[in-house]
């Protein structure tokens, strides 16, 4: 399932660029925009939703933070559960930690030991906003696979394609948008 035309173009022109954010040189694509404009958003939403129905999914897992808004909203459309994966520290209880890569050192995200429940093979769904190099996207997949689930895809509502972040997954990878 993919977008039309469209749609794809409600839910683009709803993302607001700002140059030079964070530093010199990068265009910053804000999400916020969309989050704040409904049409934009229940195109998203519905798109997600139509494309996940038929994954036959157990959870929707959320990356920190932008992934906690687009997969608790999904998970609750399609009535299974939410799982966040959060920076190091966040958790409360005893947690499972993967290490990546960062321009300037490492990071860490780390998920509960039992976020899927005691039977193992539960299939989950990774969501995130955007995808640049991938690397706290693939930590966060391979937690899922560490506490006995399964990644089934890794979601992104924007791909920065020209970075390829989606090479290494373990799992299938689906932007809504890719900017190259």
């Amino acid at each position: 399932m993919s977008l039309t035309s469209e749609e794809k173009s409600i839910i683009l022109n709803s993302i607001r660029d700002i140059p030079d954010f964070p530093k010199p040189g990068i265009l910053f694509k804000d999400i916020t925009t969309l989050l704040g404009n409904p049409q934009a958003f229940d195109t998203l939403m519905n798109h997600l939703e139509k494309r996940y129905e038929g994954y036959e999914l157990d959870y929707v897992a959320g990356i920190d933070a932008r992934g906690f808004i687009f997969g608790s909203i999904l998970a609750d459309r399609l009535g299974i559960g939410f799982v966040p994966v959060r920076k190091q520290g966040k958790l409360p209880y005893t947690t499972v930690a993967e290490k990546y890569s960062l321009e300037y050192g490492f990071d860490e995200v780390e998920i509960h030991i039992d976020a899927f429940g005691e039977e193992k093979g539960a299939k989950v769904l990774l969501i995130d906003d955007l995808i640049a190099t991938g690397g706290t996207a693939k930590a966060a997949a391979n937690l899922i696979d560490k506490v006995g689930a399964h990644c089934v895809e890794a979601c992104f509502i924007m791909e920065l394609a020209f970075l390829n972040g989606r090479e290494g997954f373990n799992s299938e990878v689906y932007s809504v948008l890719q900017i190259d």
